[in-house]
């Protein structure tokens, strides 16, 4: 009985992946531009998250410090936010204390009601940083938020499980286009 509902996730998944690969690529490629460009001119990449999105900044984190599936240099990566002080107001102010213009945020959110992504966005451009916003659902609730140099990576979906998803295979294409842009295109084995 529970095989065909386990098997339904694995097929939305794939038809949500099949739909969302062209329009989510253009984005995908812009924020890879604006990070290199960040990190090149000697600034560094804020990662934050809240909630069940913090997950997925902490994997961005890892990602850029460590690397992603090729041996580089480590990239100017902090995660932001502390566990134990936890409440909407926390990656704002870790914003304000480590952000420095030039610097740049890379948020994720999984709600178009993120409190304490909302905080930290607008704490970004009190700070003259610019924004990759990893976000779900429609951009309509961000678009009064965003600056015209901020790049809105939109993971189209109403479930946060799917939003996980997709977010996560977006950040596995940026950090793939962060390194190629930074050391060229891997040989092939």
């Amino acid at each position: 009985m529970p095989e065909p509902r386990i098997q339904q996730h694995f097929f939305e998944s794939a038809d949500q992946l099949y739909q969302v690969a062209e329009p989510m690529s253009r984005p995908i490629a812009d924020a890879a531009q604006l990070i290199v460009a960040c990190l090149t001119s000697g600034s560094k990449l804020l990662v934050a998250g809240d909630g069940r999105a913090r997950w997925l900044a902490r994997a961005a984190a890892s990602a850029l410090q460590h690397g992603f599936e090729r041996e580089r240099p480590p990239l100017a990566a902090c995660l932001l936010g502390d566990d134990a002080l936890p409440g909407p107001r926390a990656l704002a102010q870790s914003v304000a204390a480590l952000g420095q213009g030039g610097d740049l945020l890379l948020l994720f959110s999984l709600s178009d009601e993120d409190a304490a992504a909302r905080a930290a966005l607008a704490e970004a451009h009190q700070r003259e940083l610019n924004v990759v916003l990893f976000g779900a659902g429609l951009a309509a609730p961000w678009a009064g938020l965003l600056a015209e140099s901020d790049v809105w990576v939109a993971a189209p979906v109403d479930r946060a499980a799917r939003a996980m998803e997709l977010q996560l295979l977006a950040l596995h294409a940026l950090c793939d286009a962060i390194d190629v842009q930074l050391l060229g295109e891997a040989d092939e084995p």
